[in-house]
């Protein structure tokens, strides 16, 4: 909708041109917020498009938009551009070379925040739950298999706990050998999924000190984690250069068909349907082209439910989409090995886990405040927020960032255009954006964003309080 439709809709006087602006674009926010009438939204501002993504599955809902012709559905015209790296395609987007991205959860907020490249980023979109594991070399997996349960078909016991890889971490330190991990860069879900469960075991993963001039991470570190791009994950592995690596599909199950590594487990059981990409976009484009960011956010909405639906019916073709060059570009069986609800372990140990990836159940895509808040606290845990942080900072960052607002007027939009249904969304007449306090983590605690530093105290291992490095 724009200043037009306004003046249509709401009878707008003909005032001096400056006051008339400003009095629009105050109507414009609280008519869209409401839902005024459900109008129509009026053309988007922007029309020809360039979204970046870094090769995974869960960039899957961009693929699926365009395939399908729901972008252009919306009036858009989008060109898709596979990044070199998480840096790259943040930088990008800031600059204005890309419209939005496929981007790390932390990535907005950390950007918002100041760590790393200033900038305010934001997210009115949530891309998928789940899809990451952690894999270890096929050496450190035998060290490790002794101090694992097996069931009585002789298979390992999962969830897998560090606990199992604490013993090989202590030998190499004893040896004075470094155990290096990779993750796919320090604002990702991955680098906080691998802290979080080698915590939990016992093995400490290092603190940030950002002030002190050092972010590397592995001040204190019993396991040293860094930087891999996810394609390189499988080969510095083989190589020797790390022992294990935090990351999403298909390079994990990469590793299974090269015979090179084990995943030991994934992301879905160390915190059930976590929160993983989101779409991000700076505030800036945001304000500049509103209407066309809530036709942006409505395809993907349609993609997501699309790569959900009939139980995973379309996960095929989708499979067949994504291992196109353009996407990720990995053999359909390597993709398939997982985005069809299955995972393999060791090889041959191939098991269920229908919502390994989850694109739109569970209210996926929704931008709920609690799953940025999570992020805020694993920033603080290790160091990347050098200092204490009251309850309501935690708050304030997260609403600065995340965007339920936008996703509403797009699934408002959808429903009104018969795409969708009241029941495929949270009700937004009562929706606080923060999920019911979770339990569902690989060591027992209860998250509940509402009291983020509570959270935060009951770690044995991490900042808490008024601790700084």
């Amino acid at each position: 909708m724009n200043l037009r439709s306004l003046e249509t809709v709401m009878q707008l006087p003909k005032v001096a041109e400056s006051v008339k602006k400003s009095t629009a674009a105050l109507l414009l926010g609280s008519f869209l917020m409401a839902g005024a009438a459900h109008a129509e939204l009026d053309y988007p501002e922007k029309e020809e498009l360039k979204f970046g993504f870094i090769k995974l599955t869960d960039m899957a809902p961009l693929a699926i938009a365009y395939e399908k012709g729901y972008f252009e559905d919306e009036g858009l015209y989008v060109t898709l551009e596979a990044q070199a790296n998480w840096k790259v395609l943040l930088d990008r987007v800031i600059d204005g070379q890309l419209d939005g991205a496929h981007m790390l959860a932390g990535q907005p907020l950390g950007a918002t925040i100041g760590y790393g490249t200033k900038a305010h980023i934001i997210t009115a979109f949530s891309m998928d739950l789940n899809g990451n594991g952690i894999t270890v070399s096929n050496d450190v997996w035998e060290e490790m298999k002794p101090n694992i349960d097996k069931g009585v078909d002789g298979k390992p016991v999962h969830p897998i706990s560090a606990s199992a890889l604490k013993p090989v971490v202590d030998r190499y330190r004893s040896e004075g050998k470094p155990f290096n991990m990779g993750m796919v860069f320090p604002v990702s879900t991955h680098n906080y999924e691998l802290r979080y469960w080698l915590a939990a075991g016992g093995i400490h993963p290092g603190y940030y000190a950002p002030a002190k001039g050092d972010t590397s991470g592995q001040i204190d570190a019993d396991a040293m984690l860094s930087v891999t791009p996810p394609p390189q994950m499988p080969a510095t592995m083989e190589a020797g250069t790390i022992h294990g690596y935090c990351v999403g599909e298909p390079w994990n199950q990469q590793a299974v068909f090269k015979g090179i590594g084990v995943p030991v487990i994934t992301d879905y059981e160390i915190w059930k349907n976590n929160p993983e990409k989101v779409f991000g976009v700076s505030k800036e484009w945001a304000d500049e082209y509103p209407i066309t960011h809530i036709r942006v956010v409505k395809a993907m909405i349609r993609a997501a439910k699309w790569l959900d639906e009939n139980n995973n019916a379309n996960r095929p073709e989708a499979v067949k989409i994504l291992s196109q060059s353009q996407y990720v570009g990995a053999d359909y069986d390597v993709i398939a090995n997982s985005m069809t609800g299955t995972f393999e372990y060791e090889k041959g140990d191939k098991r269920d886990v229908p919502d390994f990836n989850v694109f739109f159940r569970h209210n996926a895509t929704y931008p709920y405040y609690s799953d940025a808040i999570w992020y805020l606290t694993q920033m603080r845990r290790w160091g990347q927020i050098a200092e204490p942080k009251s309850d309501e900072w935690f708050m304030k960052t997260a609403k600065e960032v995340y965007r339920p607002d936008i996703y509403a007027q797009a699934a408002e939009s959808l429903i009104e255009d018969g795409f969708m249904q009241a029941s495929d969304f949270p009700d937004f007449a009562t929706e606080d954006g923060f999920k019911s306090p979770q339990s569902d983590f690989i060591d027992g605690i209860t998250y509940d964003g509402k009291h983020p530093n509570d959270y935060l105290k009951s770690f044995q291992i991490g900042l808490k309080g008024d601790d700084q490095i």
